[in-house]
């Protein structure tokens, strides 16, 4: 599928934006104390692009949901005081008008918005005629098509400096994550629209200020643009969102440790052997967190077979369960007889797992 963009550079005025990007600051700007301390200790360590949230769209009611258009003051002396550019995320059009009346210089659509076409049309429309840089995150769900179509509703209210914030998705199973980062997903939107660069947030991918040095690298070394990281002076005592945030200090030094790998031979990418293995290392986690999910379930059912006196093994149900295995393979593509062998030896797992709750009160 072709996709009639019309995209420039990211830029900023006196700076054209080049891999590794790197945008950081609080998850919220909570008071003009916090909110400058943060920024100046972030410039003295190199960050050009200071982020904060003023509107904070929240799952529930009554949590903080930002300090709104009073802290847009804050981020125009943090601009005075340290030369950095400033970044906001937006949700509806008085969002817009109200950013672009403090100058600040790069938007963003947050996930939730992102979800919702009529509401990034809105904020699509009080775009037109700007020439702002604006950044999409991926919608919460792991839709592809939303996200590019997100894209592309900025992109044709004349917004041409678009890039796309990678965040990770929500998932009803529980893994390591806060959001799956299911990899796959941007690696594809690259694909398809090879010119847009790609800014991974590792802090809401993990949601554990532990997991962002990793989570960066792993970005890194799949060649995307660049970072959107959560940085606060006190990160325990933040008004939201504090697990996921680090100090300045903490930051510089995740910087400092991280790799960059040279991705082009002349002017055509190369796709590494580290790229690659990555990959295979973001599916296999989410193999075996799969895995989990259904040994969780293989247990339910030996604990409802126990109480309910029924056998282990029921002959009908593994043949079933067998040949519809054996059509799924064929249907995508599989070796039938590896999924066979591969199911093979999840049934003697779960064979076993059940015999151990038939067996628990011997």
């Amino acid at each position: 599928m072709g996709y009639n963009l019309d995209l420039q550079p990211l830029s900023l005025p006196g700076m054209e934006l080049k891999r590794p990007i790197l945008i950081a600051g609080p998850c919220s700007a909570e008071t003009e104390e916090q909110t400058l301390e943060t920024a100046r200790q972030l410039a003295a360590n190199g960050v050009k692009i200071f982020r904060a949230g003023i509107w904070k769209p929240r799952t529930r009611p009554g949590a903080f949901e930002g300090v709104g258009t009073i802290g847009l003051p804050w981020l125009k002396k943090v601009k005075e005081e340290t030369g950095m550019f400033v970044c906001v995320e937006v949700a509806t059009a008085v969002h817009v008008y109200e950013a672009l009346k403090y100058g600040v210089d790069m938007l963003w659509i947050g996930a939730r918005t992102t979800a919702n076409p009529f509401a990034v049309q809105e904020v699509a429309d009080a775009l037109a005629g700007c020439d702002i840089p604006v950044l999409i995150k991926n919608p919460v769900n792991p839709d592809l098509e939303l996200w590019i179509g997100a894209i592309e509703r900025v992109n044709q209210a004349g917004i041409k400096k678009i890039g796309a914030i990678h965040r990770g998705f929500s998932t009803y199973s529980k893994t390591q994550f806060r959001n799956n980062p299911e990899w796959p997903i941007p690696i594809e939107l690259r694909r398809r629209i090879p010119n847009l660069p790609i800014i991974v947030d590792p802090s809401h991918i993990g949601g554990k200020s532990a997991m962002i040095h990793d989570l960066s690298q792993e970005a890194m070394d799949l060649n995307f643009d660049g970072l959107l990281i959560e940085s606060h002076i006190c990160p325990e005592k933040a008004w939201s969102d504090a697990a996921q945030q680090v100090t300045p200090e903490a930051l510089k030094n995740i910087m400092d440790k991280l790799v960059f790998r040279d991705a082009t031979i002349g002017d055509k990418p190369r796709v590494t052997l580290d790229e690659l293995r990555k990959q295979i290392d973001s599916i296999d986690g989410q193999l075996l967190d799969l895995l989990k999910s259904r040994m969780a379930v293989s247990e339910k059912i030996g604990q409802y077979k126990y109480d309910n006196n029924i056998t282990i093994l029921q002959t009908r149900r593994y043949d079933e369960v067998m040949n519809k295995r054996k059509e799924q393979a064929e249907r995508v593509g599989l070796n039938p007889e590896f999924v066979l062998k591969v199911y093979e030896h999840i049934h003697e797992e779960s064979v076993e797992c059940q015999n151990n709750i038939m067996n628990k009160d011997k």
